[in-house]
């Protein structure tokens, strides 16, 4: 039978339905005169309101802080009209694309119709047309064509920026594509085809390239983890025998891939090698015979990758802030028409100061990576001076490990802007917060704090000084404003804490500088991206609020390397109570 719950006035109450009744038979009406039962739900009020969504317009137009870094470095109007319409087709096309990709993810096909084992995954139609928009738009081409020299980096960074929040992790296959051209074109070796395709505007004849390196001892220590075999043809070409535990890119139409060639005697040696791959997209492979050719020398596989994972690690950082943008873009847009207690979010001032400290994270790491992009453009084109090269080496990693985490944070908080909906999957917001996770990918952040201090033993501490020279230069310009000099204090004084840690690490007790690497790495970040923040608000056309977000990036505690080290968090018998903390309780 129906319950009925009658309403008088405009009062509210709080009501219970007994767990007997039957859902299905519930109704809320007004008091009948009627004798007989009205049907269950004939009269139901769910009332007039529904919540308008946040709107994606076009990305481009409404960032203020890309738009002012291209006039001021790249004021060319081609790339103005190119990301204007590129903007406009992130929102009228591939936005919908992205979308499908993540509602209609990989099927893994074992067999045919007829019982054969084919190991085949299918993927969607959309997956496929993100391809032919990656080559039609260049965004592998634009690194390469290097139409705006030293810039030409900074060009096709700019619109992976735009492009991955729509994608539907499409930026994976593109990364390992440009990376694969990297070292193609590094190590000059005479596969002219496959750098064409890899490089091409032609969506017929465009490749992608996968990256196969990890195997199932897993980790970032490649070379003692591939156990795979090269057996040398008498063509030339290798035949690989293995398994590999994780493959990225899988469909790609060619892979770069780590190998042990033996020899006669059984012994072996790393090596690089391409190969043509089935249409798989990320999947555990086992190669039975699978053909490949030599790329590296015998012997310089692991160190012929280097130039792929500078190319992945910067992919994987724009992507980072393309989403922590993203985010940013979709909260105030929905601010604008959300209201809560009587007004709209945008005029609650504690939600927009929320909104205000992940814009001054946002538009940190934009700098951070634009500029790390720059100095790959310039190398590139052979322009780089010494300390240009010195600073890509130590700054690469650190951008890296550090947007990463940013992303997380900004992505996670930005969610929270949504409230309910930002949790429920249909709304499509929460793939965001995963996707931008996925920073484990070339490299955790202690494994590349760990690489930051490689590049600083290995250059004898050049990549510091060069990393000191640069901020004070920056900050030199900069102590003419009044408006920016309590920033430009804070960087000083933390630039010089820096340097003194620097410059006594080294007699410090053995293990000190790995206890301290990724707060060391920390540092070195937020330093340069305040350092970054100030530069730009130094620029002749920066607003008040490009000033502001300077002032408010250097409140922040900048070194936090010197404030651990003073609270003797590396000292050995912190590192023992750390051990202590972790395993209290474990049993055998």
């Amino acid at each position: 039978m129906a319950v009925q719950v009658f309403c008088r006035g405009q009062r509210l109450a709080l009501l219970m339905l007994s767990r007997s009744v039957s859902h299905s038979s519930v109704s809320i009406s007004e008091p009948d005169s009627h004798t007989h039962t009205p049907a269950p739900f004939s009269r139901s009020a769910i009332g007039t309101f529904f919540q308008e969504r946040p709107l994606l317009t076009n990305p481009f137009t409404q960032d203020a802080l890309l738009r002012a870094y291209l006039q001021r470095h790249l004021p060319d109007q081609q790339v103005q009209r190119d990301l204007l319409l590129f903007g406009d087709r992130l929102v009228s096309e591939i936005e919908a694309l992205g979308r499908q990709c993540e509602l209609s993810p990989p099927v893994l096909q074992r067999y045919d119709a007829w019982g054969r084992r084919v190991d085949r995954i299918l993927t969607c139609d959309a997956w496929t047309r993100l391809k032919h928009i990656s080559a039609q738009e260049g965004l592998v081409a634009a690194g390469y064509e290097r139409t705006y020299g030293d810039w030409s980096r900074v060009y096709q960074m700019s619109k992976i920026y735009l492009f991955a929040p729509s994608a539907g992790l499409y930026t994976c296959p593109l990364a390992m594509t440009d990376g694969a051209a990297k070292v193609i074109e590094s190590l000059g070796v005479p596969v002219r085809e496959a750098f064409e395709r890899l490089t091409t505007r032609d969506e017929k004849r465009f490749w992608t390239s996968g990256q196969w390196m990890t195997e199932r001892r897993g980790g970032s220590d490649v070379s003692s983890g591939t156990e795979t075999v090269a057996r040398r043809q008498q063509d030339g070409w290798f035949k690989l025998y293995g398994f590999k535990w994780f493959t990225s890119a899988t469909d790609a139409d060619m892979t770069l891939t780590l190998a042990r060639i033996t020899d006669r005697h059984g012994r072996s040696t790393a090596v690089l090698t391409h190969t043509h791959s089935r249409d798989v997209p990320t999947a555990e492979l086992l190669l039975d015979g699978m053909s490949a050719e030599l790329l590296s020398e015998e012997g310089r596989g692991v160190a012929s990758i280097a130039n792929m994972l500078t190319i992945t690690r910067i992919h994987n950082t724009v992507c980072a802030v393309g989403a922590m943008r993203r985010i940013t873009h979709l909260c105030r847009e929905y601010a604008r028409k959300r209201a809560t207690f009587g007004k709209l979010l945008k005029d609650h001032a504690l939600h927009v100061q929320t909104l205000s400290r992940l814009e001054v994270e946002t538009r940190a790491a934009f700098l951070f990576a634009m500029e790390v992009c720059r100095l790959l453009g310039r190398e590139e084109n052979r322009s780089a001076s010494d300390r240009d090269a010195l600073l890509l080496r130590l700054l690469t990693p650190i951008a890296k490990l550090y947007t990463a985490k940013q992303a997380v944070s900004v992505v996670s908080e930005g969610l929270e802007s949504f409230g309910g909906q930002g949790y429920i999957e249909d709304t499509g917001l929460p793939s965001m917060l995963r996707d931008a996770q996925v920073s484990v990918w070339e490299g955790t952040t202690n494994v590349l704090s760990l690489d930051v201090l490689r590049s600083i033993a290995k250059s004898s501490g050049s990549v510091l000084q060069a990393f000191f020279t640069d901020v004070t230069e920056r900050l030199l310009v900069a102590e003419a404003s009044a408006a920016l000099r309590p920033a430009v204090t804070s960087l000083r004084t933390s630039l010089s804490a820096l340097k003194r840690f620097a410059q006594t690490a080294a007699a410090r007790p053995a293990g000190t500088l790995e206890l301290s690497a990724r707060d060391l790495a920390y540092s070195l970040a937020r330093i340069y991206m305040g350092a970054l923040l100030v530069d730009h608000a130094t620029w002749e056309n920066a607003t008040n609020t490009d000033i502001y977000a300077a002032l408010r990036w250097c409140d922040q505690d900048l070194c936090p390397v010197i404030s651990r080290d003073a609270a003797g968090c590396y000292d050995p018998q912190t590192a023992a109570m750390d051990t202590a903390l972790v395993y209290d309780g474990l049993q055998p």
